[in-house]
């Protein structure tokens, strides 16, 4: 039996997830309904993407008895309405990244996910690239020794982008792109918490960060630092260092498609596009969709690979973050 997803949100992100889902086998996934809040938007996706059903609301596609999982791709403000809504009509999610504002709101959508005995997911894609299945196994080898150092950066200028710099919309650089380098050095220290967080920013008018580097310490004299910014372009790649080498992952560090181990590098191609994508690399998105699959055939509510304890470290981290460089978003008031 194919899985069967209804795609909630006709935005770029769901463009891009609806194109990726398409590079797998039919036999296995399969797009059957789309909602929008305008049902003009939700027909031209359907009609793109082969979709049988469009509806000009969420809750209609939460009605829908033939979807077994949503990808929600709406912006981060709306994660946590839209979520509940779909686990209280006890559908699977897989939910874009952040999964939400903060970490009360993360609480309360892992707690609802438990409640209703669904699967949830937050769609932290790059952990399921070959690339990142490749650095784990390293990793696990010892290939590198005792991992000391994890340095990673994403920075990109977004200053034209609306959601990326104004605060009502869920802007900010840490939560747009720092999330890919904190979650790199969560999956990095095996999901370890880290005993100090330093971090200093400096943020847009509109009081959202605009940079933010921080430094992360953890048990044992383990260090990680990283930038973040909407407002420059670095080169954007990885670093790990350990005891007995250096794992290299170049840019684009958030969807890699090489590495290079100890000078040694290698390729992990992705699959062509059938159509013309918004983000780079989105094809391998196909990832993440892959492992909702495996994770229903197997009747599990979360990934071990990026578990509900992985998103709520996440959230952690980020308020903390946040909360010293002094961005207040409404959802914290709340």
């Amino acid at each position: 039996m194919a899985t069967r997803w209804g795609i909630c949100s006709a935005g770029k992100i769901s463009h891009d997830f609806a194109v990726a889902l398409k590079t797998l086998p039919t036999a296995d996934h399969q797009i059957v309904a789309v909602a929008a809040r305008k049902v003009e938007d939700a027909q031209e996706f359907a009609t793109k993407h082969n979709a049988s059903r469009s509806y000009g609301s969420y809750e209609e596609l939460a009605r829908d008895p033939d979807v077994d999982v949503v990808y929600i791709g709406v912006i981060h403000p709306h994660h946590l309405k839209t979520c509940l809504l779909f686990t209280n009509a006890k559908k699977n999610i897989l939910c874009e990244k952040p999964l939400a504002m903060n970490t009360k709101e993360v609480k309360e959508i892992l707690d609802s996910a438990k409640r209703n005995n669904v699967f949830l997911m937050e769609a932290v894609w790059t952990r399921f690239f070959p690339a990142s299945e490749e650095i784990r196994r390293l990793l696990a080898q010892g290939e590198v020794g005792e991992v000391k150092m994890v340095r990673s950066e994403f920075a990109v200028p977004l200053m034209h982008v609306p959601r990326a710099v104004q605060k009502e919309l869920g802007g900010g650089a840490m939560l747009d792109v720092g999330i890919y380098c904190l979650q790199f050095t969560s999956m990095v220290y095996n999901g370890e918490k880290p005993e100090s967080i330093q971090a200093s920013g400096v943020c847009f008018e509109s009081g959202v960060d605009e940079t933010v580097v921080v430094t992360l310490k953890y048990p044992g004299g383990r260090l990680a630092v990283f930038t973040c910014s909407a407002g420059v372009q670095l080169p954007n790649e990885a670093i790990i260092a350990g005891t007995k080498g250096i794992i290299k992952v170049p840019y684009p560090m958030w969807c890699p498609t090489s590495l290079e181990v100890n000078g040694q590098e290698s390729q992990y191609s992705l699959p062509e596009p059938g159509m013309p994508l918004n983000f780079i690399n989105s094809t391998g998105m196909r990832y993440e969709a892959e492992e909702v699959r495996q994770c229903l055939l197997k009747g599990l509510k979360e990934s071990t690979i990026m578990s509900h304890t992985d998103s709520l470290l996440l959230a952690e981290v980020e308020d903390e973050i946040r909360r010293q460089v002094g961005v207040v978003y409404s959802q914290d008031c709340q």
